[in-house]
């Protein structure tokens, strides 16, 4: 049974980890390796999961592919696990997959960020609202890629259903001025993951999403426990060791001038070499290529050393 409202809440205020999408040569998905994986973080401590997300390379997913792997996921875990779901698109499709998503039973749903060429605040939250007429269950915007306003960001925490509020938008002044503008009952989620936690959390965030600790959870648990016990020396030091390994996830790759193009493999390395399963990608992402995976092991060694000095 899904969550209540207050337990999505709850969960929230933690480490999300994306689920990422295993695929085989063939780029089916391995829906056992996704069990495998959720199951592994979900024992590790790890309670709030992100299905069929942007990690989870939403765009490259199928409406089905997205409710199967949501299915897949819901089903790994416990039940108290909170498993959000990415949902969007035109609004019609949307609607359609949110049906799916609560036949399946996911806990609430993280609004992917709109892929429109042309935005109208107006219009987003419009799209908004219409995605919470059709459901009961919780909604979590992603705000990713435009630069929307303060008044914007008050007037969508004020939308029925919305619980919490996904920033991923380097701006902590911003931030810090929407949260004091909106409404009390929605939690702020970091999700530029851990190199921003520390600024952020002192903004009004209350909990963050994996970027290295989609492999090793470890990291994120400890950087959580330092920033609620407010030990700002302890965090900095935890989000220090996540910097080389985060910094080669914005990296182009070879071949190309897009930044962040090794972002997906870049972490699916890193869950095979933490004995947990990556697989291929999908197009339009590219695979790494021997010099990056020789790169991504050596920071991986890196990071390996530096969890073994500063966390023990």
């Amino acid at each position: 049974m899904p969550l209540a409202d207050d337990r999505v809440r709850s969960r929230l205020r933690g480490v999300a980890v994306g689920l990422l999408t295993p695929f085989d040569d063939s780029l089916e998905i391995q829906h056992d390796k996704l069990e495998a994986n959720a199951a592994s973080l979900s024992d590790a401590g790890i309670s709030s999961f992100l299905a069929a997300a942007n990690i989870s390379e939403y765009h490259s997913l199928t409406h089905q592919e997205r409710v199967e792997i949501a299915q897949t996921s819901v089903e790994a875990l416990p039940d108290d696990a909170c498993v959000l779901a990415g949902v969007g698109g035109a609004t019609k499709a949307a609607t359609q997959l949110i049906e799916g998503y609560d036949r399946v039973g996911v806990d609430a749903m993280m609004v992917m960020p709109p892929d429109h060429t042309y935005v109208h605040e107006r219009g987003l939250l419009r799209y908004y609202e219409k995605l919470a007429d059709a459901t009961d269950t919780p909604l979590v915007p992603y705000i990713r890629g435009f630069d929307p306003s303060v008044g914007f960001l008050r007037d969508l925490s004020r939308i029925d259903r919305v619980v919490g509020v996904k920033y991923a938008i380097e701006d902590p002044v911003k931030l810090g001025a929407a949260v004091s503008a909106a409404d009390d009952d929605v939690v702020w989620v970091d999700g530029l993951a851990e190199p921003h936690a520390v600024s952020l959390w002192n903004e009004g965030v209350e909990g963050f999403s994996a970027g290295v600790s989609n492999f090793r959870p470890e990291i994120g648990l400890e950087l959580f426990d330092a920033l609620t016990e407010e030990d700002w020396e302890r965090a900095r030091r935890v989000r220090n060791l996540t910097l080389p390994y985060q910094n080669f996830r914005g990296e182009t790759g070879e071949r190309n001038d897009l930044p962040g193009a090794v972002s997906v493999p870049a972490v699916k390395k890193g869950l095979e070499l933490a004995g947990l399963h990556g697989g291929a990608v999908r197009e339009p992402i590219r695979p790494l290529s021997t010099a990056d995976e020789r790169h991504a092991e050596e920071l991986y060694e890196e990071l390996t050393d530096g969890v073994a000095r500063v966390i023990g």
